[in-house]
């Protein structure tokens, strides 16, 4: 897929020669890069139109969390962590503050491009640029999902879903009753190749999902695990 010459990309680093190997990287593929070299000046120079932000976890001063829970306030944004941490806790610290997908440093050129447009393509549907055309609404049990209005209510109250959230729901919700595999679901919702080092996203970002759909997030009665296989809505 050709990327869209008039996507935006903010890429915020403390290290310049990341900044660089990775300016270089994007622009070779026709994106347009917009630099920040630390947290505060990611914020100063965000706008509308960026449409998606790549953000270093470890900065001085302000971290890629923090900056990410600043933002989240003001954009449903893509926002790509880029992090030598990788383990369970981060990456659920991560995801609780918005952030719809980490990079493990070094990363390669093709994990940074796939993950670069996965998160676009799916930024575009969000946005309605490219709707699906069948019925508005689905519903199972307590949930209700308006694909019009990309919003979710349950029990009767609207929740406030990350982008990837609503995606991994839409996508099971389409598919009551069939077990998905988590591999299925990334390169579904990510559209982008399943590598080992994401081995762990799906299954935090479906904690997640629990703890705004179930009366009981930790005895799940909608979002089930299917154990060796995957997941499934019952």
């Amino acid at each position: 897929m050709e990327p869209d010459r008039r996507s935006l990309i903010l890429l915020v680093d403390d290290d310049e020669e990341i900044r660089q190997i990775a300016r270089v990287l994007l622009q070779n593929e026709g994106y347009h890069v917009l630099e920040a070299a630390d947290g505060q000046q990611a914020l100063d120079v965000f706008s509308d139109d960026v449409d998606l932000v790549i953000l270093d976890v470890l900065m001085p001063g302000m971290d890629g969390y923090q900056v990410c829970i600043r933002l989240r306030q003001r954009s449903n944004v893509p926002i790509l962590f880029l992090t030598a941490k990788s383990q369970d806790a981060d990456l659920t610290y991560g995801f609780a503050s918005g952030g719809d997908d980490y990079l493990s440093k070094p990363f390669s050129y093709a994990e940074l491009i796939a993950r670069v447009k996965g998160l676009l393509r799916r930024y575009k549907v969000y946005k309605g640029d490219a709707r699906d055309k069948d019925d508005r609404f689905i519903e199972w049990r307590d949930i209700r999902l308006d694909r019009e209005q990309n919003n979710v209510r349950v029990r009767g109250r609207e929740v406030g879903l990350t982008e990837t959230a609503y995606q991994i729901l839409r996508l099971l919700m389409l598919h009551q009753g069939q077990t998905i595999s988590a591999q299925a679901i990334y390169e579904s919702v990510w559209e982008a190749p399943y590598f080992a080092s994401t081995s762990n996203t799906v299954m935090v970002h479906i904690r997640r999902l629990r703890e705004k759909i179930e009366v009981d997030p930790q005895n799940p009665r909608i979002l089930k695990t299917v154990w060796g296989k995957g997941y499934r809505i019952e």
